[in-house]
């Protein structure tokens, strides 16, 4: 069983920082691409961040500058550290990460955690 969990979010006010955490865990050959999504209350689901397994970066670009993508392939961790936060960056961020097992690559998401941004 494959889990992706998620540390690192919390309260701070604009103009901070935060680095975000999400790690990979169980049997499954590789992952491809891995990042991070973000939802605000009434909004819908929107990419922030993310990384091909050949390093390869992808930003929001209401991000970029801001935050930094990161991956450990030895961990099978990924980062986003977040610069210069902003209130309208408050959210609940998702990690997700296409990773192959034995029957293919599938598609799974972490629980989240909550970012609060405050003036």
């Amino acid at each position: 069983q494959v889990q992706l969990v998620e540390s690192g979010g919390g309260l701070v006010q604009a103009g901070g920082s935060l680095r975000l955490s999400c790690a990979a865990s169980g049997t499954f050959f590789r992952i491809n691409t891995i990042g991070w999504y973000r939802q605000a209350p009434g909004k819908q689901r929107e990419l922030v961040a993310a990384v091909t397994g050949g390093g390869s970066t992808n930003y929001a670009d209401s991000v970029k500058g801001r935050f930094t993508i990161s991956r450990d392939n030895a961990k099978n961790t990924v980062y986003l550290q977040m610069n210069s936060l902003k209130p309208e960056d408050t959210a609940i961020y998702y990690c997700n990460a296409d990773i192959v097992q034995w029957f293919g690559p599938r598609q799974y998401w972490g629980q989240g955690t909550q970012v609060t941004v405050s003036t």
